[in-house]
Order: structure tokens, then sequence, then C-alpha cells
């Protein structure tokens, strides 16, 4: 299970090893060649002296103009002490591998992004002994992908979309158009590719949405990560069965309950959306919202809500 952004970042490229060139291909616009084959290598860089050394992923791609070693890092911050093992890196897997070595430098800041893409030189002024120019991508280089047909056609590219802009007002129909998006794909990788998304989501906002979101999706209980989620419902849900089991029978009232939850969690959603999209809410319509226990049309003021210019248009009769 995937525990940190810092670990989905680079373990995407695990899961879907063509998504990293695509990435090169399409986002840094990096003439990279077709690979006919890639395959994940160890990424233990430790020599014999005591001194351990890991990338983050490392894939060996296979293309008709040769081999190339692919070694992603994922970077949270600036760490200037990157800029002395990552020249070391590229030198010791050419040793080992006799091939080359591409730095990719993943991240979810601009200005570690900045920071990063800075060549690390070794030398006196005018002649580097050595020179290493990071690969990365980040905000500023990662199409946003919020339309649902563009998702569908590139799902991984979607998830990687979300993972790096999932905050801020364009977060809600990025993560709408990359759930339904994963219906398309199958409920093993789809089930992945939610839980890297879910780690890195920092705004508790984008996360609950995410998740309200992944409740609909069957296959996202056959996850580990859906273990927390469906725990937190089992206690409300018992809290609120209990209370109504007191007036109408304990196995009646758990089942309202957990409908009435729902509900309420929905139209949460639907308030969270626009508040997070800045979209003033008037008193009338947040009591209208937060009154409604209809699911469905919960949904539907949930998907008007990812695109409304005015909360009002939320009730708009089509």
């Amino acid at each position: 299970m995937v525990g940190s952004s810092h670990e989905a970042l680079h373990r995407i490229f695990q899961k879907d090893p063509t998504l990293l060139t695509k990435a090169l291909q399409k986002v840094l616009h990096v003439p990279f060649p077709e690979p006919r084959e890639i395959a994940a290598l160890n990424v233990d860089l430790t020599e014999i002296e005591p001194v351990e050394r890991r990338v983050d992923t490392l894939l060996r791609a296979e293309t008709d103009e040769g081999t190339y070693l692919l070694v992603v890092e994922s970077q949270g911050k600036a760490d200037e002490r990157k800029r002395g093992s990552w020249p070391y890196y590229m030198s010791y897997l050419h040793e080992k591998y006799r091939c080359e070595p591409v730095l990719i430098v993943i991240t979810q800041s601009s200005s570690t992004a900045r920071w990063a893409s800075k060549p690390i030189r070794f030398g006196f002024p005018g002649w580097d002994s050595m020179m290493v120019r990071p690969l990365v991508l980040g905000p500023d280089n990662v199409p946003v992908i919020a339309d649902t047909h563009q998702a569908e056609r590139d799902v991984p590219l979607a998830v990687l979309s979300a993972m790096t802009h999932g905050r801020g007002p364009q977060a809600p129909a990025i993560l709408e158009s990359l759930a339904a998006a994963l219906r398309t794909i199958d409920p093993d990788s789809a089930a992945v590719f939610v839980q890297f998304v879910d780690s890195c989501l920092a705004d508790p906002q984008a996360k609950e949405m995410w998740r309200d979101l992944m409740t609909a999706i069957q296959y996202f209980w056959r996850h580990p990560l859906a273990e927390q989620v469906r725990e937190e419902g089992r206690e409300q849900g018992r809290e609120e069965g209990w209370e109504e089991g007191r007036e109408e029978g304990r196995a009646e009232g758990r089942e309202q309950g957990r409908e009435q939850g729902r509900a309420e969690a929905k139209a949460e959603m639907v308030l969270h959306i626009l508040e997070w999209r800045r979209i003033p809410v008037l008193d009338a319509d947040r009591k209208r919202v937060a009154a409604c226990t209809d699911l469905a049309q919960l949904e539907v003021w949930a998907q008007r809500a990812v695109h409304a210019t005015d909360a009002a248009e939320l009730f708009d009769i089509e």
C-alpha cells in the first residue's frame, strides 16, 4: 500500500512504465525513441562500502536507438545534497549497466521544479568536467486534464495530472473527470491508481471529495486503502443506526442511518466544491442542499457544482 505522495509520484511509473516515455515526449518534448520493451530494475545502488544509496524508481527501456536507464526521483522540496547524489547515480549506473542513464525528477511544487531543473556542473568556469541536466515534471508542464473524454483517452496521464494538480479551484473538475475515466479500465489497475491519487492529495477538501467519488465505484472496496474509509463508514452507520433503532428497530435504524449519512456526506461535498471554487452560496441555497436526501439529485448537483459559475445553476431545470 502506498503511504505517501513521495512514493506514489514515482511508483506510478512502475505501474505504467509507458507513461514515463509519453511524459518525456508529450510534456517535456524530448525526442525520446519509442521503447520496444521496458523493465523495472533493482533500485539499490549500494556499493561494498557501508554507504546506502537508492534511487526511487529505475526502469530499463529498450529502443531501436539503444538501451536507456530511466532514473525517476520524486522530490518534495529543494535538497542541495541531491546536487551531489544525482551525478553519482548517473555515473554509477552507466558504469554498472553500460548504457545511457536519463534523470527524470517529478514534483508537486513549482519552486522545487525550478530548483531541480538547474544543470549540475562540476569543474572550473567555462570547462565542465561533468554536467547533469535533470528532466523535470511538475505543475508548470504536466497538463491539466479536466475533461472526461480527454481523461478516458489516456488514463495514466490523467492520473498524473490529478497527482500533480490536485488542489485549488481546478481540482474538482480534474477529479470528477478522472473518476469517470477510471470506470473504463480494468478494476485492478484502477484500484492502484485510486491509491496513488489519494496519497498525493494534500488538500483535505480534495481528499474528501476524492474519497466520496470513489465510494460510488465498486472496485474501490477491493483495495486496502478502502478499509480506513469503510471502517469510518461502519462506525458512522452504527452510531446513526443505534439512534434510529431506539425508535424503529435496530436493524432498520442502521440502514436508515447509513442512508442519511451518505446523503449528508454528498450534500457536504456539493457545498465544499462551491466553496472550494470560491462561488458564493446564499443561506437559502445552502439549506436546500443540506436538506436534500435524494442521492441521485445530490449527484446531479455535485456534477453541476464542478462547472457552475453561480450557485443558482445547481437548481436549473433541464
